[in-house]
């Protein structure tokens, strides 16, 4: 995962994490602190704003924009924090958002294919299925999911 995506990731699972009343304080702590930080060195970057939804793809993709547009991706301090706050929410939070390629429930049909399915991020999976009721095929195709930043993609 490159340093911006790591950083993304760790301010949206942080975020969400956070925000449970049942979150451990380190991942409270971790969060606010890589918040802070943020916020001190680049101070026209909004993370509030991901707070009120952090599974918005919208808001996701203008605080991606505007850590690219900081350099945040080439500073140390922050990807070393963004770093220690995704091994708390691991350590920390079963509950923790999920990286799901494609999440199905509850679908009627004769069949089903999907195909380029692609999760990536802790504890990614390519596809989640639960009260499926399919008559005929179900077919997926090239569906990837990329555990963590060091792992190969598991493909199937």
């Amino acid at each position: 995962m490159d340093p911006i995506n790591i950083i993304l990731t760790a301010l949206v699972s942080g975020a969400a994490a956070a925000l449970k009343p049942t979150a451990e304080n380190i991942i409270k702590d971790g969060y606010a602190g890589l918040k802070a930080l943020i916020q001190r060195k680049y101070e026209h970057v909004n993370v509030t704003e991901l707070e009120k939804n952090p599974a918005s793809k919208s808001r996701q993709a203008v605080l991606q924009e505007d850590l690219e547009a900081t350099g945040a991706g080439q500073d140390a301090e922050i990807l070393r924090q963004a770093k220690a706050l995704l091994d708390a929410i691991q350590a920390h939070a079963s509950d923790a958002p999920r990286a799901v390629g494609l999440d199905l429930e509850d679908i009627k049909g004769a069949s089903l294919t999907a195909e380029h399915i692609l999760a990536q991020g802790n504890h990614a999976t390519g596809v989640k299925a639960k009260g499926l009721d399919i008559q005929g095929d179900i077919t997926f195709r090239d569906v990837t999911a990329h555990n963590g930043e060091d792992a190969p993609p598991k493909n199937g």
